[in-house]
């Protein structure tokens, strides 16, 4: 059963907005996602934490200036996700503008796995690299960072992941997560803190009169990428994260972008002029995460760094038909799972894990999620890995923090599992294969232990009621200007409606005309082949629908029941 549940709002917070000159829908949106004063909604590159404000940078920034002047040859090492590959692409980008001499590798999804290990320390040196920098990994490579050291290579690790119980040795750790750092924004994606790394090496530079020559290189203009990963990456969008993010809609919105970012747009049929974070995590994001899923991320990079853009373009395409190949196999493979979960008793169980032996590695995270999302229970789901092993990939729902759960079966069962990483609400692991019962049991075990009943009850979150004037094409295209994500969710209302037509598309998706007060409205249910009752009370979401040139406000219905 899903529960529909409006948030609380103060109705003096949003007199307060609207005081302050926020749009009245606005103002009451902000009132129920925290906001209390309009500074919070500055997105200003002066509103900004400053990047010394991030421990590490300056250590990081004359680590790295050291290593320009000498002439000194780097290699970032980067992960094969969308933050991954943006991150270092702003590496790449902002180095080469300094004048570095810098290279890239990322890991094989299947064949190295994830982060620094001492193997790809073994591939990284065949570069000779005097310094190796890790984007988006690192914090967990001990072994790895002490192989590079043997090596003689220094290591600068920039990541945004939760440390485990030991460090890695490393000349400096950029990290919003690591101990004793004090940045106030820790959810900064792994782009972020490469950013932020950069920002802290130009004013390095700046000191040292690196720019009284030339022209000092402008890292807005990097603030495309910036925004693609932060929003791809699902991290929390606080308020110096909706800066970031901000600042790149704006600069798609106007003409300014890479030309790997333009050609993304492209080969997703998206129009940057009208840039939002819908289009960063759901058509963007996914083509650049197929190349690491089903390919090599170096394809997703080279689309990125390339100022060329008719290679760019082609590279898009080719993005765009590994996703869709990702999309045939994550189909067939959520098949499977819907077959295994035939019967499951979802009341009787706090967790899911799955495992088809002929499931594909780049993928499990995808199928974790929409299990997760169909059924409302932490989801892990594995696939083969190395020889005897299977690697894991789980979702959670809010109240169970997932990475911390799997530090729980560790510390019950300290054989169990081989390897893990991750986030509150995404995690990876490596098992043995003959120990996944085992696993099964554990993590039940934990994850029933740490959830309550209520917990475990589907919950969607509305913003109430939408007064007739607001359901408008006007209110659709305001709402896609802001910026919403994670933790600061895109609004969702709900209302009860007439149910005055209805049909289904393609055998999978209703399509209804709704219903309220003398006026109708175009709605659509994707995935949900069930008719709708005569009325209805329904969640949705306001979107905008093109159709041969027409602009018209479409409802978008997450829910719906019997009113």
């Amino acid at each position: 059963m899903i529960q529909i549940q409006p948030r609380a709002i103060s109705q003096r917070t949003v007199a307060a907005l609207m005081d302050a000159g926020v749009h009245p829908l606005l103002a009451r949106l902000y009132a129920a996602r925290g906001i209390r004063a309009r500074n919070e909604l500055d997105y200003g590159l002066r509103a900004l934490l400053p990047p010394d404000a991030l421990t590490g940078t300056r250590e990081a920034a004359v680590l790295l200036a050291d290593a320009i002047e000498a002439g000194a040859r780097m290699v970032i090492v980067a992960d094969y996700d969308c933050d991954g590959a943006t991150a270092c692409a702003v590496g790449i980008r902002a180095l080469r503008a300094f004048g570095a001499d810098v290279h890239y590798l990322v890991p094989d999804r299947v064949t190295l796995g994830y982060g620094l290990t001492p193997a790809m320390v073994e591939i990284a040196a065949r570069l000779e690299p005097d310094l190796l920098i890790t984007v988006d990994n690192g914090i967990a490579s001990v072994e790895g960072i002490a192989a590079a050291r043997a090596h003689g290579m220094a290591t600068l690790i920039t990541d945004h992941h939760l440390p485990g119980d030991e460090l890695p040795e490393a000349d400096v750790i950029v990290n919003p997560n690591q101990p004793g750092c004090d940045f106030p924004s820790k959810c900064l994606a792994g782009v972020g803190a490469m950013f932020y790394t950069m920002l802290a090496l130009r004013a390095e530079l700046r000191e040292r009169g690196a720019f009284e020559n030339g022209r000092e290189p402008n890292l807005g203009d990097l603030l495309d990428l910036v925004a693609l990963g932060t929003v791809a990456d699902v991290v929390k969008l606080d308020h110096n994260n909706r800066i970031l993010v901000s600042q790149g809609l704006q600069r798609m919105r106007a003409g300014r972008m890479q030309p790997g970012i333009r050609a993304l747009f492209a080969a997703a049929g998206r129009d940057p002029a009208r840039a939002s974070g819908f289009d960063l995590g759901f058509a963007l994001g996914p083509r650049l995460n197929a190349a690491g899923r089903l390919s090599d991320m170096s394809l997703g990079i080279e689309c990125l760094i390339t100022d060329d853009p008719g290679r760019a373009l082609n590279i898009a395409q080719e993005l765009d038909k590994l996703n869709r190949e990702r999309r045939s196999i994550e189909a067939e493979m959520q098949e499977e799972a819907a077959a295994r979960l035939e019967g499951f008793d979802a009341e009787g169980n706090a967790s899911i894990a799955l495992f088809e032996p002929d499931w594909h590695q780049g993928v499990i995270g995808i199928v974790a999620g929409r299990i997760k999302e169909r059924l409302h229970r932490p989801t892990v789901a594995f696939a083969r890995g190395n020889e005897g092993e299977l690697k894991g990939s789980g979702r959670s729902i809010p109240g169970l923090h997932l990475r911390d759960a799997l530090d729980l079966v560790t510390k019950r069962h300290p054989d169990l599992i081989v390897r893990f990483g991750g986030h509150a609400m995404a995690a990876g692991l490596t098992i043995r294969e003959a120990d996944y019962p085992r696993f099964r049991e554990a993590f039940e075990e934990v994850v029933s232990g740490l959830l309550e009943p209520a917990d475990l009850q589907r919950r969607i979150e509305t913003d109430g009621a939408l007064e007739t004037g607001y359901l408008s094409l006007d209110s659709a295209r305001l709402l896609d200007q802001e910026i919403w994500g994670q933790g600061f969710p895109a609004p969702v209302f709900n209302d009860v409606f007439r149910v005055e037509r209805q049909r289904l598309l393609k055998e999978r998706h209703l399509k209804l005309e709704l219903g309220k007060q003398g006026s109708r409205y175009e709605a659509i249910r994707f995935n949900h082949a069930d008719g709708a009752p005569d009325t209805i009370h329904a969640a949705f979401r306001l979107a905008v629908n093109e159709y041969n040139g027409v602009s018209s406000v479409q409802l978008m219905l997450e829910h719906f029941e019997a009113a």
